[in-house]
């Protein structure tokens, strides 16, 4: 049994493409089928179809915080998700990294999924002194 496979050709499609387009330019852009309802509403032009665009998903915010830290030599305090806190510098990131440079300790390189938050060491807040310090002595009898 002899089967001919039929293949349209580009010519083909870009005729039926002109034809299309051709009509929908007579037409007014209105399917055939009469005028328009008078409920139904017009269709938007070509530059109101424009779709809105979506918020970028990178925004770049983290990278630029990160640069900042590093040029400046701030010193940071990293808070990992069990409490532990690292103190130094920041010395270069990645995508999934950080190093961190102390002083008094070997360098360190923290993964950011186990970083629960990070801040800088000069906003730390003093740490509370002890509650019978701060209470004033009362003379004994």
């Amino acid at each position: 049994m002899n089967r001919k496979l039929i293949r349209t050709t580009l010519a083909d499609v870009k005729a039926r493409r002109e034809q299309h387009q051709q009509r929908d330019r007579n037409n007014g852009g209105q399917p055939m089928g009469g005028p328009p309802r008078p409920g139904q509403p017009q269709q938007p032009s070509s530059l109101q179809m424009r779709k809105r665009q979506p918020p970028p998903s990178e925004t770049h915010a983290e990278i630029y915080y990160y640069k900042k830290q590093i040029d400046a030599h701030t010193p940071m305090v990293l808070v990992l998700e069990d409490g532990e806190e690292i103190e130094g510098t920041i010395e270069w990131y990645d995508r999934g990294a950080l190093k961190i440079n102390r002083r008094s300790a070997p360098n360190l390189l923290v993964l950011k999924r186990h970083i629960k938050y990070i801040y800088k060491a000069e906003d730390r807040m003093p740490h509370m002194t002890r509650i019978e310090d701060e209470m004033p002595h009362v003379a004994e009898s």
